[in-house]
């Protein structure tokens, strides 16, 4: 402590009033740190050093390739529900296109004006979209436990 007290001024932080062997065990813990998080293990590192641990740590190719996928699967869907769902739907109601199905409210007196649209039939046609994706999510991630299930069973 005496080095340090000899060595300080008023204006000096609290790293400058260290002494040389406070300083090299603040290094030394700095370097054994684990947590990626609070930015204390990227103290030396270049960024694209601390960008590459935080993408490898964190996750974050697995969140990349999920979202694609999951987009891909979305598009699909949508495209079966409007080719081939919507079309059987609309034909066993009347051979409607579901898309097109709406409600007009008309006031009175204002005829000329359009009134009020509601498009159900699309509405309809999204919540099929929504259903049929939850369905098909479901049997992704069935499927894939048990996989996993099956592969434990033969480890052991």
């Amino acid at each position: 402590m005496t080095e340090t007290k000899k060595n300080t001024k008023k204006g000096d932080t609290a790293v400058q009033k260290l002494t040389r062997a406070e300083k090299a065990l603040l290094v030394k813990e700095l370097a054994s740190a684990k947590t990626v998080g609070s930015g204390i293990a990227n103290v030396g590192k270049s960024h694209f050093a601390a960008f590459v641990d935080f993408i490898r740590e964190q996750g974050v190719i697995g969140l990349a390739v999920g979202l694609a996928l999951g987009t891909a699967a979305g598009a699909s869907v949508k495209q079966i529900v409007d080719g081939i769902i919507n079309p059987i739907v609309g034909f066993l109601i009347g051979g409607l296109d579901l898309a097109q199905l709406k409600w007009v409210v008309v006031a009175p007196g204002k005829a000329s004006r359009g009134g009020l649209i509601f498009s159900w039939g699309a509405v309809l046609s999204s919540i099929i979209t929504l259903f049929v994706t939850a369905l098909v999510i479901y049997w992704l991630v069935r499927a894939t436990k048990l996989d996993r299930i099956d592969k434990k069973k033969e480890d052991k």
